[in-house]
């Protein structure tokens, strides 16, 4: 068999594991597949731009159609891969189409975790592809009244750019405060209160027992019989990863593909990066799934270095890293917030809204969040000590 890797998904993982291939002087067969037949985009656009306004394909492009051909990567988009034969590294498609290499990175991402249907007889939307938010831009009209189920990023994303284009945002969050689990009731406390101060209802402690169609559009009830009348109600309850199609593959699965901190499966020649994998942090022993943009760059980078025998920084040196615009404030975070012991504010500018905190565990600096505060916030990479990774996948 020729040198030769195919790349399923094309995703930022996808995409960036083709780039680094060809930058690492990887001269063999490259294949991109992926189930949409749009050209590969960025999703991060898809919460905040693409919502508010008619945003062209073109501008959501890793690149354009010229690149690939550029780059002699073959892409083969509109057909989802259906089954793995690991003996043989042979993909079977939708299509009908067999496709073998090599080696194969699995890079199928995740979707949105939909509410309960059983629970349900109304409409919920969810948000993860281009199609997503071009029916919700659709929907949001000044005066109509949305309930976001969730206020985690893409929840409260939502929630941000619903409310910028003038209709009445609730939102429901299940926890006592959004964000709490991966930045302390603290800092969630502050961003809680961007919520409010933008005149967004939010709901904090109760679940959401049962959502029906109603003659207003949707009816969400909540707990105590409380219930809310919508016109639009999208749900924000993270994702699942994109493994079902590789149940009788032979590789082992827990909340996503199990790899070592070099993307590699269990078996010979496959790896995964992105959103479906869950890599082995070299530090704690245990296999985490990170879903940030940074992070699947970051794997598709080491994956296609591992293939190219080229040499670069290790998992075990990444320091984790993401961001949210909301409300007008850019949020961004480094390291973690993990069982810190110590938070301290070091920074804060109530005029510019912004401020600063760190994040101790036993006199150690872990992590650092900032608002508003990029270059402040960003000097810290280079502070953070090693072994930060254990940050858990997004609530």
């Amino acid at each position: 068999m020729a040198d030769s890797v195919l790349i399923i998904g094309a995703s930022v993982a996808g995409v960036g594991a083709a780039n680094e291939l060809r930058r690492c002087g990887f001269l063999g067969r490259i294949t991109l597949v992926d189930a949409q037949a749009h050209l590969p985009y960025d999703r991060p656009p898809l919460s905040k731009a693409a919502l508010q306004v008619e945003v062209a394909l073109p501008d959501l492009l890793f690149h354009d159609r010229g690149h690939y051909a550029r780059s002699k990567i073959d892409l083969q988009l509109g057909s989802a891969v259906q089954r793995l034969d690991l003996h043989t590294r042979t993909v079977s498609l939708e299509s009908g189409q067999s496709l073998t290499a090599k080696r194969i990175i699995i890079a199928t991402g995740a979707r949105a975790r939909p509410f309960h249907a059983d629970r349900c007889t109304g409409t919920v939307h969810l948000l993860r592809g281009l199609d997503d938010a071009t029916q919700l831009r659709a929907l949001f009209r000044p005066g109509k009244r949305l309930v976001v189920i969730g206020g985690g990023f893409i929840g409260a994303e939502v929630a941000s750019t619903a409310s910028s284009l003038g209709l009445d945002v609730v939102v429901i969050e299940a926890a006592r405060l959004p964000f709490e689990r991966i930045l302390g009731s603290q800092i969630a406390a502050r961003l809680a209160d961007l919520h409010v101060q933008a005149g967004v209802e939010l709901l904090c402690g109760v679940a959401v027992e049962r959502i029906e169609r109603a003659a207003c559009g949707q009816r969400v009830f909540i707990a105590d019989d409380m219930r809310i009348d919508a016109d639009v109600v999208v749900a924000g309850l993270g994702s699942l990863p994109n493994v079902e199609w590789l149940a009788s593959s032979g590789l082992e699965l827990s909340n996503g593909i199990l790899c070592d901190e070099k993307g590699r499966t269990g078996a010979q020649g496959i790896f995964a990066a992105g959103d479906v994998a869950a890599w082995l942090d070299p530090l704690s022993g245990l296999h985490v799934r990170h879903e940030h943009w940074t992070a699947a760059r970051e794997q598709a980078r080491i994956v296609a270095q591992s293939i190219s025998g080229g040499i670069g920084t290790p998992w075990r040196d990444f320091v984790p890293y993401f961001w949210s615009d909301l409300y007008g404030v850019r949020l961004q975070m480094l390291g973690s917030a993990v069982d810190a012991d110590d938070i301290r504010i070091v920074h804060q500018d109530n005029e510019k809204r912004a401020f600063v905190a760190e994040y101790h565990k036993a006199g150690e600096l872990i992590g650092v969040v900032g608002c508003n505060a990029g270059a402040k916030t960003m000097r810290y990479g280079a502070r953070l000590a090693r072994g930060v990774m254990g940050l858990g996948a997004d609530a």
